[in-house]
C-alpha cells in the first residue's frame, strides 16, 4: 500500500474565475494569485496555494491532490499501480509546473474520481496573511483538510483506496434519504496523519465530482466571522451550524462557485490511530446541521 501523508490541495473548475477570486478573498479570508500557466491559486498557510481552480465551461470538482513524503515513495506508488495493473498517466512538466511539485500520476478510482499522487512541492516560504484578518487555517502536515467525493460503485471504491492507496476507514455511516430506503453507505478515511477523515466516499453520484470540501480554523469566533461573512455576500447556506457526532467539528456548510460545498468549521478531531475504535454512528450531528436549508429554490 502507499504512504499518503495528507490532503495537499484540491483543483476546481469554473466558468467565472472573479466569481472565485471575491469568494476567497471576501468570503473564506484566503489569499489569491494568479497560478502559472492559467487558473487561480488559493492561498490559506505557508505553502504557495492549498486550492487552485481552473477555468473551464462548468463548474465542478476536477480532482484531489494527494502528498507522498519522498521520491522514494513516488516510485513505490507507481510500481504498485503497475503491479496490479492499474491504469495511470504521468503529470507533464506543465501540470508539475502548476501544481509546484517534482511529480505527478494521475489515476481514477472505480467511480471516476481523480487523483493527483505527488511528492516534493515547491514553497516560496511567504506567510499567509489573511484579508479578513483570519490568524490561522489548521493545515501543516495534516493537510487542508478534507474531501468527501462521490462512489456509486462503491465496494470497488472503498477497495480500492484501502488496498491501493493505502487509506483506512476511521468510522462508518448509513445515510437513509428516506424512513423506508435502503441506506447508503458513507465512510470516513483517514491516512498517515492525526486527522479524523482527510477523505469520505457516499455510495451516490453528485454532478459536481465532490460532496463538499472541509477547510478547518482555530476557534469558534472565526467560525461566526466566516458566517457573518457568507451572509453579507450572499452566498448560499447548505447547513446551519452544529456538530457532527463522528469528528466532534463544529462547522456550517455553504455553496461554492464551483458547485460542492464547502464546510468551514473548528475543534475537529485529532486521533491517535494505535488507540482509535472505528464505530458506526447512527446520527450526523449532535446538534445543529440542518441540511435542508441547502435544498431550498430561493
Amino acid at each position: 500500500m502507499m504512504d499518503i501523508r495528507s490532503l495537499g490541495y484540491f483543483v476546481a473548475q469554473t466558468d467565472n474565475l472573479p466569481e472565485w477570486q471575491a469568494y476567497a478573498e471576501n468570503v473564506l479570508g484566503m489569499m489569491t494569485s494568479e497560478a502559472p500557466n492559467g487558473g487561480l491559486y488559493l492561498k490559506m498557510d505557508d505553502r504557495p496555494f492549498r486550492m487552485l481552480i481552473v477555468e473551464g465551461d462548468d463548474k465542478r470538482y476536477l480532482s484531489s491532490g494527494w502528498e507522498l513524503g519522498s521520491l522514494e515513495a513516488f516510485n513505490n506508488a507507481t510500481e504498485l499501480l503497475d503491479e496490479k495493473g492499474i491504469a495511470w498517466e504521468k503529470g507533464d512538466s506543465t501540470m508539475c509546473q502548476q501544481r509546484g511539485v517534482q511529480d505527478i500520476a494521475l489515476v481514477r478510482d472505480p467511480s471516476g474520481n481523480l487523483h493527483e499522487l505527488y511528492w516534493g512541492y515547491c514553497s516560496d516560504c511567504q506567510p499567509f496573511i489573511s484579508p479578513q484578518g483570519v490568524p490561522k487555517f489548521v493545515t501543516g502536515d495534516m493537510g487542508l483538510g478534507h474531501t468527501v467525493l462521490p462512489a456509486p460503485n462503491f465496494d470497488e471504491t472503498l477497495s480500492f483506496l484501502k488496498e491501493v492507496l493505502g487509506f483506512a476507514v476511521s468510522d462508518i455511516f448509513n445515510f437513509k434519504p428516506a424512513p423506508d430506503a435502503d441506506p447508503l453507505p458513507i465512510y470516513f478515511l483517514h491516512c498517515s496523519n492525526p486527522r479524523h477523515h482527510s477523505l469520505a466516499i457516499c455510495a451516490f453520484p453528485v454532478p459536481s465530482g465532490c460532496v463538499h470540501a472541509m477547510v478547518e480554523v482555530e476557534n469558534m469566533t472565526e467560525v461566526g466571522r466566516a458566517h457573518d461573512r457568507h451572509q453579507a455576500h450572499g452566498v448560499k447556506l447548505s447547513a446551519t451550524i452544529g456538530q457532527h457526532l463522528n469528528d466532534k467539528m463544529t462547522s456550517f456548510y455553504m455553496k461554492t462557485p464551483s458547485g460542492f460545498d464547502m464546510e468551514f468549521g473548528y475543534g475537529g478531531l485529532q486521533v491517535d490511530w494505535q488507540e482509535h475504535s472505528a464505530f458506526e454512528f447512527t446520527r450526523v450531528s449532535m446538534w445543529g446541521h440542518d441540511f435542508s436549508v441547502g435544498q431550498s429554490t430561493e
